[in-house]
């Protein structure tokens, strides 16, 4: 595992239909995704602070909740990007200028540190290898798609499904320009540190690992053909999510991330979204119970669809309202 751990690049959950809810629900997808090799230095540098080019029009969604004491703004993320994808825009920058704390679905996205020991204990399962689980024409398009980034199939057969699927991800979308420093996360986490706001994480790395890895082998396997089954056209998939989102379309965001999820995977949707959401939004009413200003960026699935952060908290009686 040492060898492998060295080799291990980043990689994202972004192709298939329960990849494309991850991608937007779950830092892991950017925590993990294309991580290049120096990234496990000792001397791995903290993200810097970057401009992100201008959205045309209004840019991506923004809410705010406000109270007698309290505002929350909630932004909608991506968790991997290309470098000249244009979601900036004036209304967000004043509403994160105005917290005085950032959050985040996990705190530490960058610490490889943190996550390496976890994938080692739920990603690695020699004893049970993809070989004993998929047929054979699946292994060969499971070992043609490691080749076309330089991993050996000795490699992927020890890998669960789940992390095999998030590691088989990677070739499509470095071919297609992504790049995990510049998801929304390690752009506005290096803009906080830069400004010393404090910043916190509804989960931990931990907790976002076993989400995945605690699901049925079944579902880890649909996951897993549905990974090699769209890997030629993966960017596609994720190309028309990032215009919705950075146009703040969304209806369009809705239907192309959140009801595909559902549709494909009941047990997969409620593990992702409405059981986080549910978290979260109990969460967010302790911080309106205290006072300030907080900043809010999570996936931008949790916060579209009918189980929503959003919707969830209005079901409680706190109202979101959308800034234009």
């Amino acid at each position: 595992m040492t060898t492998f751990a060295r080799r291990l690049t980043r990689t994202a959950a972004d192709v298939g239909r329960t990849a494309l809810g991850t991608v937007l629900g779950l830092t892991l997808a950017g925590a993990i995704a294309f991580q290049p090799a120096q990234a496990f230095a000792q001397n791995a540098a903290a993200p810097a602070v970057r401009e992100v080019p201008r959205a045309e029009g209004a840019g991506p969604a923004l809410w705010v909740i406000r109270d007698a004491d309290s505002t929350i703004y909630l932004f909608g993320t991506v968790h991997v990007l290309r470098p000249t994808t244009a979601w900036g825009s004036e209304v967000v920058d004043r509403a994160f200028d105005s917290a005085d704390q950032i959050w985040f679905e996990i705190s530490n996205p960058d610490d490889s540190s943190a996550m390496m020991p976890l994938i080692q204990q739920h990603g690695i399962s020699p004893q049970r290898p993809l070989s004993s689980l998929l047929t054979a024409a699946e292994m060969t398009e499971l070992n043609a798609a490691a080749g076309a980034m330089g991993m050996q199939a000795a490699q992927v057969d020890m890998l669960r499904p789940w992390f095999a699927a998030l590691t088989l991800s990677i070739a499509p979308l470095v071919k297609a320009g992504y790049d995990p420093q510049s998801g929304v996360e390690l752009v506005l986490k290096g803009r906080a540190e830069a400004a010393g706001k404090p910043i916190n994480g509804f989960e931990t790395i931990d907790e976002q690992v076993r989400i995945l890895a605690g699901l049925p082998e079944e579902e880890q396997l649909a996951f897993l053909r549905s990974t090699l089954e769209t890997y030629d056209n993966a960017h596609e998939e994720i190309d028309g999510m990032v215009a919705a989102w950075a146009s703040g379309d969304t209806t369009a965001l809705k239907e192309q991330s959140v009801d595909k999820l559902k549709e494909d995977s009941q047990v997969v949707y409620d593990a992702l979204l409405t059981n986080r959401n549910a978290n979260w939004a109990g969460q967010i009413q302790e911080m309106l119970a205290g006072s300030g200003t907080a900043f809010i960026a999570v996936g931008a699935a949790h916060l579209v669809g009918d189980e929503s952060v959003q919707s969830i908290l209005a079901q409680r009686g706190v109202t979101a309202e959308r800034v234009e």
